[in-house]
């Protein structure tokens, strides 16, 4: 006689879609580069939100990080900036990268041709 063994759906934990990065811009400045990044996310609230994103050499080193300090349920997308960001002589392209205070750094960044 064959058993069948039923298969138990467990509640996994729900995981918001990343931010996504739908702009950036950068000039070049006296104390360092100013960047302003655009991110689109379905923000719901306090307990699922874009709260940050950061700026990476090819090699992952992160020369400027922008944290976000709350939710923009009502504000997307939306664009925030820092400046003083130092990148090496020589660099051409950048990396940045979103992150969402569920799923924390996204996997995939987004490449970044720095205007000379």
């Amino acid at each position: 006689m064959k058993y069948l063994i039923p298969f138990l759906l467990l509640a996994l934990p729900a995981h918001a879609d990343p931010a996504e990065i739908v702009g950036i811009e950068a000039q070049p400045g006296a104390d360092g580069w100013r960047f302003s990044v655009t991110l689109a996310h379905a923000d719901t609230g306090w307990d699922d939100y874009a709260d940050g994103w950061r700026v990476e050499l090819a090699d992952g080193t992160v020369v400027g990080d922008r944290p976000l300090a709350h939710p923009h349920v009502n504000e997307q997308p939306f664009t925030r900036s820092t400046s003083g960001v130092v990148i090496p002589d020589g660099t051409t392209e950048v990396y940045v990268r979103a992150r969402t205070n569920v799923d924390g750094w996204a996997d995939e960044t987004t490449p970044f041709q720095l205007p000379r």
